[in-house]
């Protein structure tokens, strides 16, 4: 016997519990179902828009909490935005960095013997070479800038005599940390 094709496609679209009998073991009906605390009808289930029955049905709270998550990331993404140091700020921070670490470790280093044959004073002479220390930054700096924050490469290397240098930095939220500082 051939079963007509809407019978087979009705029948396929019923859902499984029409067929159950769940009279003599439940109290309610069968094509309700126990969601958390909250009844919930198969049918709504089984419509075509399952997002409707799904937001009708979420808790308030975790609507809340959602859309708090996402006004805070939004925020954070801003506030990241705006305070994302530029090159210029970089360039400052680094000379500041590299005149600190030439007065304390290199200048401390020579002796006053030398200071004194060659008649200088290193730390004065490290403060008047910071406009060329800047400038030397600013051309061996490679700036990667994702938005929210910003990765610093620079290759210090002047000449083959002295040692060069490679310093990797972050910069987010107009503060600046070197995660690598090695001499190469």
């Amino acid at each position: 016997m051939v079963v007509p094709q809407t019978t087979a496609l009705t029948t396929w679209l019923r859902s499984p519990f029409n067929n159950l009998d769940y009279s003599n073991n439940l109290a309610i009906d069968a094509r309700v179902f126990l969601q958390g605390t909250d009844l919930v009808d198969l049918e709504s289930l089984e419509s075509n828009n399952y997002n409707e029955f799904y937001l009708a049905n979420m808790k308030p709270l975790t609507i809340i909490a959602y859309t708090g998550a996402a006004v805070g990331l939004a925020a954070l993404g801003v506030t990241m935005a705006k305070t994302n140091p530029g090159q210029v700020e970089y360039e400052k921070y680094a000379v500041q960095r590299l005149t600190k670490y030439l007065k304390t470790d290199v200048c401390k280093k020579t002796t006053n013997i030398i200071e004194n044959l060659i008649r200088f004073n290193c730390d004065k002479l490290v403060d008047s070479a910071s406009p060329q220390i800047q400038e030397i930054i600013a051309k061996t700096t490679e700036r990667q800038n994702y938005v929210i924050f910003s990765v610093y490469h620079t290759d210090l290397k002047i000449n083959s005599w002295i040692p060069s240098y490679k310093f990797e930095t972050v910069g987010a939220f107009n503060q600046f940390y070197t995660y690598t500082a090695e001499e190469q």
